[in-house]
């Protein structure tokens, strides 16, 4: 059993938003999990919660890596946001936009 340095016990935003392809990555086959439909739902959030762990285990790190996991692993945190960030910017647009159509098609429906 490997033991975990808390430095590493913190939430991964690469394994939460590219769960699957930041577990074959990182050697970690937990997160093919995510490809069961509604079981994915709440595993993604074990993923984000459990990534570091998982990869710092399947990865044969020692205490002296720390700092190179976690460069590693915060070229996932920074993609894994910035695709969050963009996922929810797109999703408000794509409801701001079928109101807007929405709105629009009702105004010829009434008159």
């Amino acid at each position: 059993m490997t033991l975990v340095p808390s430095e590493v016990k913190k939430w991964n935003w690469g394994a939460f938003t590219f769960n699957i392809f930041w577990g074959i990555g990182n050697k970690t086959y937990l997160p093919l999990l995510c490809l069961i439909p509604y079981f994915n739902l709440i595993w993604i959030f074990v993923c984000g919660f459990k990534g570091n762990e998982w990869a710092w285990k399947s990865g044969n790190y020692s205490v002296n890596d720390i700092e190179k996991f976690l460069m590693i692993q915060n070229t996932w945190n920074r993609g894994g946001l910035a695709k969050f960030i963009i996922g929810l910017i797109g999703t408000i647009l794509i409801f701001i936009l079928y109101g807007m159509l929405f709105a629009y098609l009702m105004g010829f429906y009434y008159y």
